[in-house]
């Protein structure tokens, strides 16, 4: 199947053409013509699948006819909400690459910067509005977005939107939408209070699932590293020796974390930035561009400022902590071995650590090999097997009153929120 066999107009066709899109993906493929229907849908992809050209191009198509059979001005058609202003960004751009010759103008609105430049993008007319739930909120509240022409929803990422605390938002956003309008969802999984979301609101919807959450991709060749966790910096830049390793992006459970990292690559020469949720948006993007441009060789995020990273090339994703969250482990790695490429996936498992990694071998039914030929490597017992109990301690039994002298386990450092 070819992006030529699909029913899509000449205009699209041309775009994707310039874009280098010859072949769509399978949720591409799959999705396109049941989008096309009109029907609600619901789409179940990991990460690094194609989502956002499966739901962009049909949604052009429909409103550039919509526009063709109307003489109304330009008005809000389509709105897609996205978790992040990285994501948010990046959906903008697809939409105004695979609009290139068509009459239809795009904007994306995010917090953390000035609402002026936004405000006077609304006040002269688009047709589609990509949004983070928080500002578009802020906006509509100061009545400067109108929602009354929306025929199309897209709601990408949803089970990120639940894990960040949004949905709140996202219903807020639904009720102030017209009831007649094609509903789309797409999530890397379906936890059940977005299931029961879909069911609120999509009438019998088309579904469509391509790579359960629980697969990693075919195309990343993934290890994992067992280190003691004050090892983990000198692990690391052991690795980065290898010039051969052009681009990486390393993952910190926290944005203290994502710091420290950065600064002690930087000291041995190492150009690396990091990107939090602490950082501005002036200074995230433009150490996502440097990446992309090849100016850095690392970049440090953690795992909500990396929602939307969309790097073809990625050769490299290093785990320096190990995620709370099984299913983020997946949504890592897809960062790598995007658009036909191969990528590695490297991890670190600190002793602290070791029942996450189990975590992930459960979820993905799949071993990750183990590098044991390094100069960090844990000492003490095997950090694969669990610790056995001392069986041979003598109990004290001559007050039973005294607290415990037992050392309590040291816990994983708290999520990044």
């Amino acid at each position: 199947m070819l992006f030529e066999n699909l029913d899509i107009i000449e205009p699209i066709k041309k775009a994707l053409k310039d874009e280098g899109y010859k072949k769509p993906t399978p949720i591409q493929e799959k999705s396109i013509p049941k989008l096309l229907t009109g029907k609600d849908f619901v789409g179940c992809a990991q990460t690094g699948t194609g989502k956002t050209a499966a739901f962009a191009i049909p949604l052009l198509q429909k409103i550039s006819i919509d526009k063709a059979q109307s003489k109304n001005k330009r008005e809000i058609r389509a709105v897609i909400l996205a978790p992040t202003r990285e994501l948010a960004i990046q959906i903008e751009e697809n939409f105004t690459a695979y609009s290139k010759y068509m009459d239809i103008k795009n904007l994306v609105i995010f917090g953390g910067v000035s609402q002026n430049p936004q405000t006077k993008a609304l006040k002269e007319g688009i047709d589609v509005l990509i949004a983070t739930p928080g500002r578009m909120i802020d906006l509509y509240n100061q009545k400067f977005i109108n929602l009354k022409s929306v025929k199309y929803f897209v709601l990408d990422e949803a089970d990120s939107m639940l894990d960040m605390g949004m949905i709140h938002d996202v219903k807020r956003i639904i009720k102030c939408l017209p009831k007649v309008r094609q509903n789309i969802f797409f999530s890397a999984t379906m936890p059940k209070e977005i299931s029961n979301l879909v069911d609120s609101i999509c009438d019998n919807p088309l579904r469509v699932e391509v790579a359960p959450v629980s697969s990693t991709t075919e195309t990343v060749d993934q290890s994992i590293y067992f280190v003691s966790k004050k090892e983990k910096k000198n692990l690391l830049k052991h690795i980065l020796k290898d010039g051969s390793i052009k681009s990486v992006l390393v993952f910190s459970r926290t944005k203290h974390g994502a710091n420290k990292i950065t600064d002690d690559l930087m000291k041995v020469g190492i150009k690396a930035q990091a990107i939090h949720g602490n950082k501005s948006q002036n200074a995230r993007q433009l150490a996502l561009n440097n990446f992309k441009e090849g100016k850095l060789r690392v970049l440090v995020a953690t795992d909500i400022a990396a929602r939307g990273i969309d790097i073809d090339e990625l050769s490299h994703v290093i785990n320096f902590d190990l995620p709370e969250v099984a299913e983020t482990y997946v949504h890592r790695i897809g960062r790598t071995g995007r658009a036909g490429h191969s990528g590695v996936a490297m991890s670190f498992c600190s002793m602290e650590e070791r029942d996450l990694y189990k975590s992930i071998e459960k979820l993905t039914k799949k071993k990750i090999e183990v590098i044991t030929e390094h100069p960090y490597k844990a000492s003490g017992n095997d950090i694969t097997k669990p610790k056995k109990p001392n069986n041979n301690r003598r109990p004290n039994n001559n007050n039973n009153n005294r607290k415990s002298n037992n050392k309590k386990v040291a816990k994983p450092e708290s999520k990044n929120k």
